[in-house]
């Protein structure tokens, strides 16, 4: 979701202000796809590299994030949404930890969609914490006979299928250490929309043009 402080300083506004009008984009997104039928929507909404900006920017969107987990549950729950948060988690405070769980616990048997928050969380990391898994786990035997198709369960994602469709905002061209596994034939949709002006109509465009596309997966017809 990209584009957030460029928006906010382009009218004069503070970063922080670009991250709170996003959060406008993602109610609209969120309520697109559980019309649409989309029973998985995920966002990244922060990597492990982000936790090198400034503190106070840092600060702010943990805030943020906490004020949104604490005011969702109502919302999520009338419109049959589950709720979940992959990343690092070791790195989020006590707090938000909780809040987390919390609401993670009461959406669990939610059947709509899922939204799935990628919070402190990068592609390189997920691997290294899958294989650092799978070794402990595993016989040095069993390590070697490791398959490509048994992996999948020592990611954070176990369980959930691969992304078919992936939007990146804000006419950058990179996906910026994200699902560097899951993504293998995952389609890409690049828009110089700014994540703040993301919207329906957006969304819709964005899902249009997937559903345009040949999917091969390396086969031909």
């Amino acid at each position: 979701m990209d584009g957030n402080g460029r928006w906010a300083q382009s009218r004069g506004l503070e970063r922080v202000d670009g991250h709170r009008e996003g959060v406008q984009s993602v109610t609209a997104c969120l309520e697109t796809a559980a019309r649409e039928g989309v029973k998985y929507l995920s966002l990244y909404a922060f990597s492990e590299e982000n936790w090198n900006r400034p503190k106070d920017e840092v600060s702010t969107l943990m805030s943020l994030m906490m004020r949104q987990v604490e005011c969702q549950a109502e919302k999520l729950m009338k419109n049959h949404i589950r709720f979940r948060v992959l990343g690092n988690r070791e790195r989020l405070g006590l707090a938000l930890n909780a809040a987390i769980d919390g609401l993670e616990k009461m959406t669990a048997g939610n059947d709509g969609t899922t939204l799935i928050v990628f919070l402190s969380y990068s592609g390189k990391w997920d691997i290294l914490q899958a294989m650092k898994k799978a070794a402990r786990e595993l016989s040095d035997q069993e390590f070697q006979d490791l398959e490509i198709t048994d992996f999948d369960r020592y990611l954070v994602t176990a369980g959930i299928p691969d992304p078919d469709l992936l939007i990146r905002t804000s006419g950058e061209l990179r996906i910026s250490n994200y699902l560097l596994w899951q993504s293998a034939y995952t389609e890409f949709y690049f828009t110089d929309v700014m994540w703040p002006d993301f919207r329906e109509e957006q969304f819709r465009e964005a899902l249009a043009a997937y559903a345009s596309r040949d999917r091969r997966y390396g086969k031909v017809k």
